[in-house]
């Protein structure tokens, strides 16, 4: 259920199982964690310079396959420690501008998966969220963490206590998304950006990322300006900084070779 293609410099990793909404087994995890192992080399590379992430269909992921899931032999650590959490380690790690094209329905691990995506766009008729209170569950695949990181600790345990859904527009309001793009252009739209992405000066972007990171996990304004420093002396010999300033002094668009 998952398959990759390249367009160009992007990689586009595709959950493939429309009949079910995109729902994810354990097979499929494996799948996924392996597709984005065998891209990592071409990424490190400079091959690979953005990650796409979509559902075929008229859903994203309606979450967990829980067809055949028995609550009195499910193995818990082995289907969260052993399969969810490295497939969202790895896209959360891949080492390239990441996006995810969420439309429909985003559920359970399907809300992990986008949300350890870089940049997110949704679709305005999306339903986002994690009803684990329906099951009788906790929230998982990093629920806690990323929705209260985004969204505050009453708007979290809100939406956790009732199992309520988000409309797109919603979940861009909030915060808990990137933008809100009409149904029908938001392949397309995020197409393109993944593409301008993967054209611009993706060493710097990477620096960018990486500090986004380190300040959301606790480095304070200090320490922030002084990593800005270190990396933007980094770059300054750079192609691409080079020939970014040279453009800008010329009143011309950049051409970022790769």
């Amino acid at each position: 259920m998952i398959r990759t293609e390249v367009r160009g410099a992007v990689l586009e990793v595709i959950l493939d199982a429309p009949a079910k909404l995109n729902s994810i087994d354990e097979q499929g995890l494996k799948d996924l964690a392996q597709a984005l192992a065998n891209a990592r080399p071409a990424a490190e590379r400079g091959e690979i310079r953005a990650l796409l992430l979509r559902g075929e269909g008229k859903a994203f992921c309606a979450g967990r396959d829980i067809a055949g899931v028995d609550p009195a032999t499910d193995d818990v650590p082995g289907y969260l420690d052993g399969l969810t959490a490295p497939a969202m380690e790895a896209l959360h790690s891949f080492p390239a501008p990441s996006f995810a094209a969420v439309q429909g329905a985003c559920l359970g691990v399907g809300l992990g998966l986008a949300l350890a995506c870089d940049v997110v766009y949704v679709g305005e008729r999306a339903k986002l969220g994690s009803p684990f209170a329906n099951l009788g569950a906790a929230l998982d695949s990093g629920g806690h963490w990323l929705l209260t990181q985004r969204l505050g600790t009453h708007r979290a345990l809100d939406l956790i206590y009732t199992g309520e859904l988000m409309g797109g527009a919603e979940a861009v309001a909030s915060g808990l998304f990137s933008r809100v793009v009409p149904d029908d252009e938001l392949l397309a739209f995020a197409r393109e950006r993944a593409e301008r992405v993967a054209d611009g000066a993706t060493g710097a972007l990477l620096a960018s990322k990486e500090l986004v990171f380190e300040v959301r996990d606790g480095l304070g304004f200090d320490a922030s300006l002084a990593a800005e420093t270190r990396v933007q002396e980094s770059l300054r010999t750079t192609e691409h900084y080079v020939e970014g300033f040279a453009a800008f002094r010329e009143k011309r668009r950049p051409v970022f070779k790769h």
